[in-house]
């Protein structure tokens, strides 16, 4: 499909999409969600009856399958990225060859990879992307966003794992604040659930 009208079209169904994010509740140590076990002294828990919570090194397919980390190869605006994750840290480069280095990097390699950048785009609030400055908290870069997970679904695998997904889609070890992070659980939860039901409309 032509992904600019894909792109179109998963803006327009966004622009109506009623998204409430599933609260997480602490208690006696633990960590709950919809009242089901999320979290205890073993750690986190990847699929439940309720819920998939995406982590690449928690037990399950779909936890695996739907992780940013998950080396998925697909197009950007003409650069070639070995996962969405390659995106996210490769942003954190203000210079283009080195982040053009970065998008070939998936999972791990590219969480890790981000340390040799000589750039702390939490100083500032800046991200890079082609050599230009965006604003993290804009509409610039939500707009970018859309249009990464809309070329990642171009990979049929990928697109096919969130189109299949049994269950609704929560991140509990996504960091909550845009000023810590480039993607936060809530923009991830959003983003995965309403991916999920474009597809399936």
């Amino acid at each position: 499909m032509n992904i600019e009208k894909e792109l179109s079209k998963f803006r327009e169904f966004k622009k109506n999409y009623v998204f409430k994010q599933k609260e997480i509740i602490e208690k006696e140590g633990c960590l709950y969600c919809e009242k089901t076990l999320l979290k205890d002294e073993k750690g986190y828990i990847g699929e439940s009856e309720k819920w998939i919570n995406v982590g690449y090194n928690l037990h399950g397919s779909y936890t695996k399958l739907l992780s940013n980390l998950f080396p998925y190869e697909f197009e950007l605006k003409g650069y070639k990225l070995s996962s969405i994750e390659s995106f996210f840290q490769g942003i954190k480069f203000k210079e283009k060859d080195l982040q053009k280095e970065v998008f070939h990097y998936s999972g791990i390699p590219a969480v890790v990879i981000k340390e040799t950048s000589n750039y702390n785009w939490k100083e500032n609030g800046l991200i890079y992307f082609q050599g230009d400055p965006i604003k993290r908290d804009s509409k610039e870069y939500d707009e970018l966003v859309e249009e990464l997970y809309i070329s990642a679904i171009q990979n049929p695998f990928y697109r096919n794992a969130i189109k299949k997904c049994p269950l609704p889609i929560i991140h509990a070890i996504g960091e909550e604040k845009k000023e810590e992070t480039v993607f936060t659980r809530y923009e991830f939860e959003y983003m995965m659930n309403c991916l999920h039901d474009f597809l399936n409309k």
